[in-house]
């Protein structure tokens, strides 16, 4: 009978031991599951920043290329204007 109560003392023992190395392993799983979640936090405020950051540079393109085009308007003009001087100018040269 003593040695029966023994190896149930034996027992218990090994699995208080087991439901602490569980307990341990599971807490340092959450550990790194809370370090995961501050990465993942941490990335997806990085991405929110990158896509203000695209918003703002495809804005600046637009803006860039609207001013392209009336440069261009404008350029068209003064070699019409400098087209017409040229051909006025011409008769008087030769």
């Amino acid at each position: 009978m003593e040695a029966r109560i023994s190896r149930l003392e034996s027992i218990v023992g090994q699995i208080g031991e087991a439901v602490l190395t569980t307990t341990e392993t599971i807490e340092r799983f959450a550990e790194r599951v809370d370090a995961l979640a501050v990465q993942v936090q941490h990335q997806g405020h990085q991405i929110q920043q990158q896509g203000y950051q695209i918003f703002a540079l495809s804005d600046a393109v637009q803006t860039l290329a609207e001013a392209q085009n009336g440069s261009i308007e404008e350029l068209e003009e003064l070699t019409k204007t400098l087209q017409r001087l040229a051909a006025t100018l011409e008769p008087n040269v030769h």
